[in-house]
């Protein structure tokens, strides 16, 4: 039917599963509006072949706006396509796998003004580039170039030669060195973004003379001069135009500077930065500024310039005008002023994790427009009552975690406001189950962990997430009781933590839809039906079901988890083999079995687990050899711990392919023979690793509603200084240990231990001096 519309000048066919067999079902020649169709959107949808270009060109020639991103296309493009396309302004091929190569076919449309190539497979280097757009007429009508989301490499070029660019996107490319403190710019230039986490030095003094300039991003890089050098520069020519100024992420170290010289300044941004210091006492031109962000700074903890002198000097010029202020993660001392309400624009107050200390005041009230209050992670004390959200009707998030408050709410409390997200962790809210709550019907993230609560959930706490997706639950560290009721709900858990409470009886089968489910340290006794019941989960990540009272084998239903990442069963009451199923579950990374009755030997099956990173099966009754699979097969372990247990014979010889072992121990077993020679092989241990290393461990989480980077936490139990103790994250990290102590080895220690650089060896050595006398020996190298 569409292609009977002679008249058609727009058409839109955005998701709608199109492929290239479509270009081959609909002719050029079947089309009746090939002169009057000038706007054609086909983007999200599964186009692979460049030949769709020599397509369109076919169909239509007056073409003005162009849409195919979002596709998977790649391919030679067609000249034919920048030949015939007389007309074409808009052209978007964000987000597809198109080269640096692909730019030439486009340098001849003399009537383009906006070219979109981010998130595509572009690898050259960026003068190369620029100097192929600028070889045809493109270099005089293009006015939007958006390079950014690519591998583009080099530096940045004279970019003179576009006269009409006013927009350069070259964000998260591999940019690197300086910027040429005699790179010209655009003389239209008004939006410029570099950020690349590779340019250094300092700003260039040919921002002089960029006159049009309204926003201009340097974030995530290397710059490291003085903040009023920078400033001088750029106040020089675009004082007056400049409105946007983004900074964040570099090395600056010096004190913010007076920035009211920008009187039409509206955004700064100098986050992430080694700021010192507090705000300028005279911004007396910046009158319009909207949003402010100083987070993750070192600003002063001086007492000059604690938190209420800083708030009187910005009510002093921006009271009316800022939006936004953001001072998270900085020194600030001093107490929440009486003031805050001076602010009647203000929408987002950011200042957790500062050293704020002082009583909430009773009298302490918000500006009534505040949608976002982040107050975590401080000093602060007092009773927060709800006469302190009086007239907040706009408050959408809200977090008090991590003070010494306590929550005095009114029991029929109902807030004039929805807030999506609540968190207030490590607050006195308890000993019931607040009931505010249940007010609340956009809720998205809820922590009230550790918050004295010693109560059951009421019947209406599920009701709140019925329909709602992507939601993160943490009411950890209470006192909850009773059993978790078995729901029918329609929406999809990100993060479920009910750990560390007194929750018992089975685990009910919808909490199967989440991405993270914690019930750690609880009193749960069945887990039959959750695991068993029928049907794929494919959203289930992570799942943490130490330290309860499961008991009996351990259900060989695994075949169902097929994305689990992170599985801890220790600490339980299980006896039995080890299920062979667990060894479907190939995207596992961490497999603890830790502190229970296990019997038999080493599960086969878990040779197919080839990303494990940790195994911990210490403290069961396993017993037979450890197999020669562990050394060829789990090629990525950083940890194994197999002690206490029954395990015999020899250590195989290919443990020592283990090259990235961190932490091994295999003590309190029947081991005998000699250590391995071929220990030398374990080259982590040889090398010296500083915690920057060991960022974290982390999974990417690809759901039907979420699409996002994950992490997960190693912990790991040592015998330390004479006690069994656990190692988490940073305190893990950077420790190595072998541990081969309560065996029957014998032979020479080998010479190659020598060289590695470990905290704890520990192990027995058999000496031949005419007894064979064993004599244990505890090494420190640190």
């Amino acid at each position: 039917m569409i292609v009977k519309l002679p008249k058609l000048r727009e058409l839109s066919l955005i998701d709608c599963g199109l492929s290239n067999h479509f270009l081959h079902s609909f002719k050029p020649s079947n089309f009746n509006f090939s002169t009057s169709l000038s706007v054609l959107h086909l983007s999200l949808n599964s186009f692979t072949q460049a030949t769709i270009f020599q397509w369109v060109s076919n169909t239509t020639s007056n073409l003005v706006e162009l849409d195919l991103s979002s596709n998977l296309l790649e391919g030679s493009t067609s000249n034919h396509f920048g030949l015939a396309m007389n007309s074409l302004q808009h052209l978007d091929l964000s987000n597809n796998v198109f080269k640096g190569e692909n730019l030439k076919s486009f340098i001849n449309i003399c009537t383009m003004c906006s070219l979109y190539m981010t998130k595509n497979n572009i690898a050259e280097d960026l003068p190369s580039i620029l100097q192929g757009l600028s070889s045809g007429c493109l270099r005089y009508s293009l006015q939007e170039l958006y390079l950014s989301y690519n591998q583009i490499t080099g530096y940045i070029p004279d970019l003179s030669m576009f006269s009409s660019l006013k927009s350069l996107d070259l964000s998260s490319n591999q940019l690197s060195g300086k910027i040429p403190q005699d790179t010209r710019w655009p003389s239209q230039l008004e939006h410029l973004s570099t950020g690349s986490k590779s340019l250094e030095d300092s700003v260039p003094m040919s921002f002089e003379s960029t006159c049009n300039l309204e926003s201009l991003d340097l974030s995530d890089n290397k710059l490291n001069e003085d903040l009023t050098v920078v400033f001088n520069h750029l106040s020089r020519c675009c004082r007056y135009s400049l409105r946007e100024l983004y900074l964040g992420r570099n090395e600056f170290n010096s004190a913010l500077p007076d920035f009211s010289m920008f009187s039409k300044l509206e955004i700064l941004d100098v986050s992430g930065n080694q700021l010192k210091d507090g705000v300028p006492k005279s911004l007396h031109n910046a009158t319009i500024l909207r949003i402010l962000d100083l987070s993750s700074n070192s600003l002063s903890n001086s007492l000059s310039e604690n938190l209420p002198t800083i708030i009187h000097h910005l009510s002093q010029y921006v009271r009316y005008s800022l939006q936004r202020l953001h001072l998270s993660h900085n020194q600030i001392t001093g107490t929440l002023p009486n003031t805050l309400t001076m602010f009647p624009s203000l929408k987002e107050l950011y200042l957790g994790g500062n050293k704020l200390n002082g009583t909430i005041s009773e009298d302490l009230r918000f500006p009534t427009q505040l949608e976002a209050l982040y107050l975590m992670s401080n000093s602060l004390k007092g009773v927060i009552k709800d006469s302190h959200f009086s007239n907040m009707s706009n408050l959408e998030s809200l977090d008090l975690s991590d003070n010494s408050l306590v929550l005095k709410f009114s029991r029929n409390w109902a807030p004039s406001f929805q807030l999506g997200h609540i968190g207030l962790r490590s607050c006195k809210v308890g000993p019931l189950f607040p009931k505010w709550i249940q007010s609340q019907n956009k809720i998205n993230t809820l922590d009230i962990s550790n918050n004295g609560i010693s109560d059951t959930l009421p019947k209406w706490f599920w009701d709140k997430f019925d329909l709602q997706d992507y939601i993160s639950i943490d009411i950890s560290c209470n006192n909850l009781q009773g059993m978790i009721p078995n729901m029918s709900l329609d929406n999809r858990f990100f993060y479920l933590n009910f750990g560390s409470n007194q929750f018992e009886g089975p685990i009910p089968l919808f909490l199967r839809d989440s991405g993270h489910l914690d019930l750690s340290n609880n009193k749960l006794t069945d887990f039959f039906w959750f695991l068993c019941s029928g049907g794929i989960v494919g959203t289930l990540y992570q799942l943490d079901l130490s330290n309860n009272k499961l008991s009996g084998k351990i259900p060989d239903c695994w075949t169902h988890f097929k994305s689990l990442v992170y599985l801890n069963m220790s600490q339980n009451i299980f006896s039995g083999k080890i299920p062979a199923s667990l060894g479907s579950l190939l995207e596992l990374q961490v497999l603890l079995l830790r502190n229970n009755n296990l019997t038999g030997e080493f599960s086969s099956s878990l040779r197919n687990c080839t990303k494990l990173v940790m195994l911990d099966m210490t403290e069961n009754k396993l017993s037979g050899s450890i197999p020669n699979w562990i050394g060829s097969k789990l090629l990525q372990l950083q940890v194994l711990s197999l002690g206490n247990n029954s395990f015999n014979g020899s250590l195989p010889l290919q443990i020592c392919y283990l090259k990235s072992i961190k932490l091994l121990d295999l003590s309190l077993n029947n081991l005998s023979g000699q250590i391995p020679q071929c220990i030398k092989n374990f080259s982590s241990l040889t090398q010296v690793t500083s915690l920057r290393d060991y960022e974290g461990h982390w999974y990417w989480a690809n759901t039907s509603y979420i699409k996002t980077i994950v992490s997960y936490n190693l912990n790991a139990f040592l015998m330390w200084k004479g006690s069994k103790q656990m190692f988490k994250n940073n305190g893990l990290s950077p420790l190595k240990s072998i541990d081969l102590s309560s065996n029957q080895l014998s032979g020479e220690i080998p010479k190659e231990i020598e060289s590695f650089w470990i905290d704890f060896i520990e192990f027995i050595k058999k000496s031949f001096d005419g007894e064979n006398s064993f004599k244990y020996w505890k090494v420190n190298l640190t």
